[in-house]
Order: structure tokens, then sequence, then C-alpha cells
């Protein structure tokens, strides 16, 4: 199983920052979930799942555009804290990590390195997800969407998980499944893989300029040279 590593890894790597939504976490079912009970909330069927699913990186308001879009921007905007109380209420239910990430985590701590999280996700949900999963300081590093005045595609929020997690950007790794994560990855100086299990924004990884593309966690695990952990 090989990863299309269009670029040679670092000789030395400390540490790997992840996205969270859709490169760790499955949550679009919950993040469905709640709209389900807003559309009920405000009397209209909700949408179907699947475009609901395809947006989900984009943030709330791109969530209730999918049900509530005729409706206009100033009501979708007056919408968001309702959805993101539901949203709150039910976050983790239906959460889970995509196939082989609980795996990669494992060899990433059983070998030494660092790893940390660089998520869009406000805070308050950031912090209460990790809770709820059983994350809750696991991570050297967590940065969410409104710990800094800016947000992914910008450096900064990478530049400041390296700094929290004791990692130089040129020794570290940056994974993520949309284009804004390897932006950023690359802005800060890392070395940035995009994946392709993940939501992907409707987009095609291998275009978003990636020093490496994989489509599943064990390649990560290869391409970093992690051995496999015994059960």
């Amino acid at each position: 199983m090989k990863s299309n590593a269009l670029k040679s890894l670092p000789g030395t790597i400390d540490g790997v920052l992840f996205d969270l939504d859709g490169t760790l976490l499955d949550s679009a079912p919950d993040l469905y979930a709640a709209l389900v009970v807003q559309c009920g909330e405000e009397n209209i069927s909700p949408p179907p799942y699947a475009p609901v699913r395809a947006v989900v990186s984009r943030g709330a308001r791109a969530v209730l555009r999918c049900a509530f879009e005729e409706r206009g921007e100033p009501a979708i905007e007056a919408l968001v804290p309702r959805y993101l109380d539901i949203y709150q209420r039910v976050m983790g239910e239906q959460t889970t990590t995509f196939d082989g990430i609980d795996g990669l985590l494992q060899r990433i701590e059983t070998r030494g390195m660092r790893w940390g999280i660089v998520t869009n996700k406000a805070a308050f949900l950031t912090d209460d997800l990790l809770v709820r999963i059983g994350w809750n300081g696991r991570a050297h590093a967590v940065v969410s969407g409104d710990t800094l005045p800016v947000k992914k595609p910008d450096p900064a929020p990478v530049l400041l998980a390296c700094e929290i997690a004791g990692l130089k950007p040129t020794h570290g790794v940056f994974v993520g499944d949309d284009r804004r994560d390897i932006q950023a990855g690359a802005a800060a100086g890392l070395y940035t893989v995009a994946v392709c299990w993940g939501y992907l924004d409707g987009g095609d990884p291998h275009t978003w300029g990636a020093d490496a593309v994989v489509d599943h966690p064990d390649q990560l695990a290869e391409l970093l040279r992690l051995q496999a952990v015994s059960v």
C-alpha cells in the first residue's frame, strides 16, 4: 500500500498536526442530525443526507443553506445560534473516527511523536467534543477556529499549534481533507498531506499542491515509517 508522495519527507519528523472534522473524525452524522431537529422545529422537511455531508466542512451556515436557502442569508444567520445549540446537544452521539485513525494515532504515540489538532471549529465545540470522545488531554496542541483572529487557510493557527506542541515547522507534518488545510500547512512550512477519505469540499486532493496524497491512514503510517502496534 503506497502513498502518492510527490515530495520526499524531511529526514526528521517530530510530530503531526491534523485537521479534525473530515480528517480524524466523521462528524457529519451529528451535524446532519442537528439540522433534522431544527427542520422539525421550523416545520419543514429536512434535505437528504448526501448534499449536507458534502458541505459540512464549510460550517454551520453552509449546512443551514441546504434546508433554508430560500429564506435568504439574514434568516440563515438568525438560525445559526439555535443550530449550534442543537448540535452541541447531540455532538458525539454518532461521530466516529475514520477507519484506521485509532491505529494511526496509537502508532504515532508509541513512536514518541507528538500530534495535535488545528480546526476551524469553534473552541467551545472542539473542547467539548474531545472530552466526549475521550481525547481530552491526549493531543499536544489544540487550536480552534476562534483561538486566533484568523483561521485556516491562514498559517497562523498552524504555527501556533507548532509552538504549543514544541514542534519546528520544518520537522512537522500537516494532514487535512480540505484545500485550506494544505494551504495553511504549506504556508507555515510543514510537509503537507492531503487525505482522500474526508469531506473534500467537492474537490480533488490531487490538485491541491500537497506534498503527498493518501487514501487511507495506513498509507500515512507507512509514509511516516511508523511501526505497526501489537494488539
